[in-house]
Parts: C-alpha cells; sequence; structure tokens
C-alpha cells in the first residue's frame, strides 16, 4: 500500500511537471525564471537608487509612475505589433532593450554620476519595452504548448514569479548592504540577457502571418474580437472590479497593521503570508483542472475579500495572515486557469491584441482604486471602505456562474477547453 501511495505521488508530479519535458517551455521558463529573479531584486533596488542619489519620497514615486505609465501607454501598440511580428524576435528585442538600459543605470550609479532624472528616464524605456514584452509572452505561450498543457505551463511560469517575490527582496537587500544599488541593476542586466539567449535558442513552427493593415485598423480588429466574446469582456470587468477594490488593502491595510497588530513587522508577515500563497496557488493549478475553469476560477477571486474583512475588525494577526495566504492562493489560482482560457479560445492571429486590452483594463483600475481609498476613508471610516471593497469584489465574482457564456467555457477529458461561438454582428 505505502508503495502504491508512493507511486501515485510520483506519478502526479510527473504530470503537474509534464511541461518541462518540452524543450521550447524549458528553455523559456529556465530564462523567464532567472529574469523574474534579476526583476524582483530590481524593484527594491531601484527605491534605494533614487534616495543613494539624495532623491525624496516624491521623487521614487516619479520613478515608478514614468515606468507604470509608459507601460499604459504603449500596451496597446505592443498588443497590435506581437500580433503583427514573431512574437520570439519582439520579446528578444524587449530584452536586450532593457538589459541595455539597466547596464547604463548600473554604470551611473557605481560612477556616482546618477541622478534622479536618469533614474526616471531609465524607468520610463524599461517600461515601454516591458508593454511589448508582456503581449508577446502571453501568445508565445500558445504557440509553443499543447493546449492541454497550457494551464499547467502557466502555473509553472506564475510559480517562478511567485518565489521571486518572496527571495529576491532579500538578496538584494544583501546586495545594497555591501554593494549598493548600482550593483543590482548589473545582475538585473545579465538575466535579461539570459532571457534573450533562452528566446533565441527556441525552434519554433512558421506562424501565418497576417496581412498588413493600418496601426488603427489592427487595434480595431483587437477589439472587436473582444467585443464579440460576451463571457471574455464580462470576466475582464470582474477583474477590473477585484483590481479597483483590493487597493483598500494595500492603502489601509498597513497603517491598520501598524495601528493594532504589532507595527510595521507585522504587515510585513501579512505580505509575506499573501507571497506564500501565491506560491501555493501554483502548486494546486499545477494538479487541479476543473471542468468549468471559469467559474471555478471566479469563486476563487471571490476569496481575496478574505483579507478585506479580516483587517476590517481588525482580526488576530495569525487570522489576518491566513486570510492573505488564501488570498494569495486564490489570485495565482485564477490567474492559470484565465490565461489557459484565453489562449484556447482567442485566435492566435489576435491573441496579443486581446491580452494587451486585458492588461491595460485590469491595470488602469489599480490606480485609480489607489487614488479613491484615501477619500472614502476619510468619508466612511476605514472599516465600512474595506466591507465596501469587499462586497465589490465577492459580488461581482459569484455571479459569474449565472452567465451562459461564462458556464459554456468548459474543459474536456483530452484536457482542451471550448467556449461558446462568438457573436459576430451581422453585415447588411
Amino acid at each position: 500500500m505505502t508503495q502504491e501511495k508512493g507511486n501515485g505521488r510520483r506519478r502526479v508530479l510527473a504530470e503537474a511537471l509534464a511541461p518541462l519535458s518540452i524543450r521550447e517551455f524549458r528553455i523559456l521558463w529556465t530564462g523567464q525564471a532567472v529574469s523574474a529573479t534579476g526583476g524582483g531584486m530590481t524593484k527594491v533596488a531601484l527605491i534605494f537608487a533614487v534616495l543613494a542619489v539624495d532623491g525624496s519620497v516624491t521623487d521614487i514615486g516619479l520613478v515608478m509612475t514614468a515606468q507604470v505609465l509608459t507601460q499604459v501607454l504603449f500596451t496597446l501598440a505592443g498588443g497590435v505589433w506581437a500580433d503583427r511580428l514573431r512574437r520570439q524576435v519582439l520579446m528578444l528585442t524587449s530584452d536586450l532593450i532593457r538589459a541595455a538600459t539597466q547596464l547604463m543605470l548600473a554604470v551611473l550609479l557605481l560612477s556616482d554620476a546618477a541622478q534622479v532624472w536618469h533614474l526616471a528616464a531609465g524607468a520610463a524605456v524599461f517600461g515601454g519595452a516591458q508593454a511589448f514584452f508582456g503581449p508577446a509572452s502571453r501568445g508565445l505561450m500558445a504557440e509553443i504548448m499543447p493546449p492541454e498543457q497550457l494551464q499547467r505551463g502557466n502555473a509553472l511560469m506564475s510559480f517562478c514569479i511567485s518565489a521571486s517575490t518572496v527571495l529576491s527582496p532579500a538578496l538584494a537587500g544583501v546586495v545594497i548592504a555591501w554593494w549598493g544599488p548600482g550593483l543590482v541593476l548589473a545582475l538585473d542586466a545579465v538575466t535579461f540577457i539570459v532571457s534573450a539567449v533562452s528566446l533565441a535558442m527556441l525552434r519554433l513552427a512558421p506562424r501565418t502571418m497576417p496581412a498588413p493593415e493600418t496601426f488603427w485598423r489592427d487595434l480595431g480588429t483587437g477589439w472587436r474580437e473582444l467585443s464579440v466574446r460576451r463571457w471574455l469582456w464580462l470576466n475582464m470587468i470582474v477583474h477590473m472590479l477585484q483590481n479597483l477594490a483590493v487597493a483598500a488593502y494595500y492603502v489601509l491595510g498597513p497603517a491598520i497593521a501598524d495601528a493594532s497588530l504589532g507595527g510595521p513587522s507585522a504587515w510585513g508577515v501579512i505580505v509575506s503570508g499573501f507571497a506564500a500563497g501565491a506560491i501555493t496557488g501554483g502548486f494546486v493549478a499545477l494538479k487541479l483542472e476543473p471542468a468549468r475553469p471559469l467559474i471555478v476560477g471566479n469563486l476563487a477571486l471571490a476569496l481575496t475579500a478574505l483579507p478585506l474583512l479580516a483587517l476590517a475588525v481588525p482580526m488576530p494577526l495569525w487570522a489576518v495572515v491566513g486570510s492573505a495566504f488564501v488570498s494569495g492562493a486564490a489570485t495565482l489560482f485564477l490567474d492559470a486557469l484565465w490565461q489557459a482560457s484565453m489562449q484556447q479560445l482567442i485566435p492566435a492571429e489576435v491573441m496579443s491584441r486581446v491580452e494587451s486590452y486585458d492588461w491595460l483594463i485590469s491595470t488602469v483600475a489599480a490606480p485609480l482604486g489607489l487614488a479613491l481609498v484615501g477619500p472614502l476613508a476619510g468619508q466612511t471610516g476605514q472599516t465600512q471602505t474595506l466591507l465596501i471593497a469587499a462586497v465589490m469584489i465577492v459580488v461581482p465574482c459569484g455571479l459569474t456562474p449565472l452567465v451562459p457564456g461564462i458556464r459554456a467555457v468548459r474543459r474536456h477529458a483530452d484536457g482542451k477547453i471550448t467556449g461558446p461561438v462568438p457573436q459576430r454582428p451581422a453585415h447588411v
């Protein structure tokens, strides 16, 4: 019996790690894992880089905003070009641009010549390059993976990113303490070169390229492909509302932890709980493949309201950490299901454009939520604001099973996902 259990566990593990048996995925995953480690270190290093050049807290916000702004501005263009060109080449080019940017900033910091505007300009270039990499990477996954392996492939990709959020900040702290933030940026440049080399090693089947159109026509085609799939844009709205509401957790959580749960260290434990949960969610997505992925995924996403409810009381620290753990697991689990569904149900020739709209709709909600939470809490109080935010998550997620198109997205015994036929307008 013990041997049978052992064989069963090994069989489950082999199935979960099956994507790594595919050469192209294994190479891509290795490059992205290395790059994610460098990226996680840079998030910490960039803050200390601003402080190292005598920048202020306002300057830190300026540098961060520069990166996010260019990514938002160019992400739709990134989606268009990722569908027009070979995604592998576009991602490789983005990696080389980001490597050059980080290396230039590293040289400026190590030579004590850096100024705040250098860091802001570098962050802006970095964000612009990222805007082209992101949409292309989702489309590339659909090119190299068989449909039945997409969820596990996405889960493995998410796992390495989640692990980097746990390990990279600590590693960055050690490097910064001994050698300064400039060396961290230099190491990040190396990780992007590793990613570029991995992309260059991929052997991909030729992809049928679309007929050349104007940029705006291509962009419009992506929007139409989104709009004719009701299940798709309704899910995007649900995820946008979740991103809008969860801002209350990030704005009010640190203040509540400081005042009622033991200080800044308590918030650090809560954040670590979320990160540990995210890693666990990646493991769950490797094994659990529900027949109705979007219904299960959205109901799981409703659990991200738990930290908001736990902080509203607030509950004891262990309960808040536990709720953050569940929230992290639910977020990564939904992401794996969502990406696998999109990658199988959206035509390959428009995949990156639809992905860019998805990213933009979800991301725009985050800064809006961050801006609204403070004034709302000032008017209604922290507890009421957290409860409102929790309702904004639970109700839309809970209503998704009532949408016929979302129920129609199903996984079959062979692992393939099918969905409703797009409702295209009749042409007169």
